[in-house]
């Protein structure tokens, strides 16, 4: 159907069940919209974006000087919002054509000036448009915008057939905001949301927004991408998430095939490179990957790291595909070599054999199913409640499988209890480390039990505020308290802690942008000294009428200063935070057993020079009669190479022997 309106503007509107750039399956009611106010469509129409060198000499002008008029004109931003009342009743399961001069001939509709396609608020701009209503084949040519939601694409062509469900869009360039995309993709919009590209536009062209804790936006840029059904595909693309100097980080991203559904993005490359600072090139794989609703990040999937007790020190993994098993549920395994082990030629991780559980660990000789381990996971849905079960086998020697072999199974849903939200949780347990302090390694041997806990956060006159409470009662075989065995016993314990974070004297940045001069942070820096806090309490008992509690107490200072923007020792953090336990009782177990009264947390990071970071927590012991009184029992140290888009660390526990290695692509793992 089509409806003439006087005027300058001539519209047509008719249904469709499909649009070319979206294939949505879910209503908008089953997911919400929370957009951000992160817009940062400024961010394609800036001057550093002519500086970008993963867009082609030859279109990076007809991207700068096309896309920033279809943005500030006035018509775009309001044209859509000024239909008539029969087209605002209907449900915007329409698909609506606006432009400057249009005609039919013969079932084929043109429309030439100012072109405006819509559809459940998915907005297309082009020069020229031409639809074939019989073969629902749809074509534009001409300073193509595709806007959805958070994403923002310019296009030189694209030609879509809804019948065949096949097309292509060509020199595709735009802006991707990752904490949004499959939202954008699978939901309905209001075509007022277009009116929030006015407050994008008021950004400094030099500058773009921070995203606080982590980086949400990217740069994207390929020559084509084909359209069959669902699934997406692409030669070659480039992502950046640096949108100032669009030269800290580059995805080169070869055999692109995307394919979205209402709950994931399903990912296939080939050979990809990770590009930084525009002279180091890293091959690597991303293979079947995919990004889901609830976990916004793609997971690295190598490991390297240190862990001395249970792998004799340095190991490498691997995370395979996810395998689908049944139903919803799916299997995650994670082969690793364990390289020190392997070179060593012995094992210290391990019990002699027939020796107690609770026995010291011996020197042993080992075969080749000693070099290898395997961690796995099954995750999967029963009814309203989410099953998690983790496996850890550290060797696949046979004769040392009950050592070697670790077991934790979780079922939790969320539950209404008292017109309050909680955690409810059922776990299993086989051989679990437990780090108790001054106590050192402790394990449970086997057990089960149940939880149910509350977390809440929140601020009164910008004090932040955390409050804990949780009930457990589980029925467990641990190491006992003051003997080398295993005791067995129900234990049931309450808890509550309340956390405050007081600003005595805080500035807080005014402008939430940033621009070049931040080379090493993605947010300003919130500097001063503030004020923590902590009420704990704690109540256990145990079947045979033991008990223990305590009353914690902790108030300490914070202090930040620095801007972290200069190349040496401009940014300090220090925290000390003193805590002391009013306690009474006695643990029936090792693992659990409260010990030190007195504790002094401290937590130091010192830029040292330019992206290098040293960053550094421990636990001191302060109780006069333990053992360890004035030693650290609990630490971690990491250095870092931090900048805007990504960062390098190191990092090891010396209390219980384990370290690693990690890489933050900020806005992926």
């Amino acid at each position: 159907m089509i409806a003439l309106i006087s005027g300058i503007s001539k519209k047509a509107i008719f249904f469709s069940y499909l649009f070319i750039f979206i294939q949505s399956s879910k209503s908008a009611d089953f997911h919400k919209i929370n957009k951000s106010e992160n817009h940062q469509a400024a961010e394609l129409i800036s001057k550093k974006i002519s500086n970008n060198k993963i867009l082609s000499n030859s279109s990076k002008q007809f991207f700068i000087n096309n896309f920033e008029q279809s943005l500030l004109d006035e018509k775009f931003l309001t044209k859509n919002q000024d239909l008539p009342l029969a087209v605002n009743v209907e449900k915007l399961q329409e698909l609506v054509i606006q432009s400057d001069k249009q005609s039919e001939i013969n079932n084929v509709i043109y429309a030439e000036g100012n072109v405006s396609l819509s559809y459940r608020g998915k907005l297309l701009e082009a020069d020229n448009l031409i639809y074939d209503k019989l073969n629902k084949k749809i074509s534009a040519k001409g300073n193509i915008t595709l806007i959805l939601g958070d994403q923002i694409f310019r296009v030189s062509q694209l030609e879509y057939s809804f019948i065949s469900e096949k097309g292509y869009l060509l020199d595709v360039e735009g802006y991707i905001n990752t904490n949004t995309l499959i939202d954008d993709l699978i939901s309905n919009f209001s075509l007022s949301d277009s009116n929030k590209l006015k407050s994008a536009i008021k950004l400094n062209s030099d500058k773009v927004l921070n995203t606080p804790n982590k980086v949400q936006n990217w740069l994207f840029s390929t020559d084509q991408i084909n359209i069959d059904g669902k699934k997406w595909t692409s030669k070659k693309a480039l992502f950046s998430n640096d949108l100032l100097e669009l030269k800290q980080v580059k995805l080169a991203i070869n055999s692109l095939e995307v394919t979205p559904s209402s709950e994931e993005l399903r990912f296939k490359s080939s050979l990809n490179y990770l590009i930084l600072e525009d002279k180091v090139s890293i091959p690597f794989w991303m293979g079947d990957r995919s990004l889901n609703l609830n976990d916004s990040e793609l997971e690295n999937r190598w490991k390297f790291g240190y862990e001395n007790l249970d792998k004799d020190g340095y190991f490498i993994g691997r995370k395979l595909n996810s395998i689908d098993l049944f139903d919803d549920f799916v299997l995650d395994l994670e082969p690793q070599f364990l390289i020190q082990r392997s070179l060593k030629g012995y094992t210290k991780s391990f019990l002699k054999k027939g020796d107690s559980p609770t026995s010291d660990k011996v020197k042993r000789n080992i075969s080749s199913e000693d070099y290898f381990a395997l961690k796995s996971q099954i995750k999967g849905g029963i009814s309203n409640w989410d099953l998690e079960i983790d496996k850890n086998l550290n060797s696949f020697d046979f004769n040392k499988f009950s050592d070697a072999f670790r077991l934790k199974t979780k079922l939790s849903k969320e539950v209404n209890f008292f017109d309050l939200k909680w955690d409810m949780s059922f776990y299993g347990i086989y051989r679990e480390r437990i780090w108790n302090g001054s106590l050192g390694e402790a394990e449970i041997y086997s057990g089960y039990g149940s939880r149910l806990k509350k977390e809440n956060t929140w601020f009164v006159n910008g004090i932040k505020k955390t409050e804990t409470l949780s009930f457990g009662l589980a029925n467990l075989t641990a190491e006992a308290l003051n003997a080398k065995s295993l005791h067995s016993s129900l234990k049931g314990n309450l808890f509550y802690s309340l956390d405050q974070k007081f600003p005595i004297s805080v500035e807080k940045p005014e402008d939430k942008s940033i621009n070049i001069s931040y080379r090493y942070i993605y947010e300003p820096i919130t500097k001063g000294f503030s004020l923590n806090t902590r009420l704990e309490a704690s109540y256990s008992f145990y079947e045979n009428g033991e008990h223990q509690e305590y009353l914690g107490l902790g108030i300490g200072p914070e202090l930040i200063f620095g801007n972290f923007k200069n190349k040496t020792f401009d940014y300090t953090r220090i925290s000390l935070f003193p805590f002391y336990k009013f306690d009474s009782g006695e643990s029936a177990f090792k693992f659990d057993h409260n010990y030190e009264k007195f504790t002094l947390d401290i937590a130091f990071d010192q830029q040292l020079f330019g992206p290098v970071i040293l960053k550094s927590i421990g636990t001191l012991d302060l109780t006069k009669d333990s053992a360890d009184y004035g030693e650290f029992i609990d630490s971690k140290i990491s250095l870092f190479w931090k900048k805007r888009s990504y960062e390098f660390g190191i990092f090891y526990q010396p209390h219980n022997q384990v370290g690693g290695i990690s890489f933050n692509l900020f806005g992926f793992k």
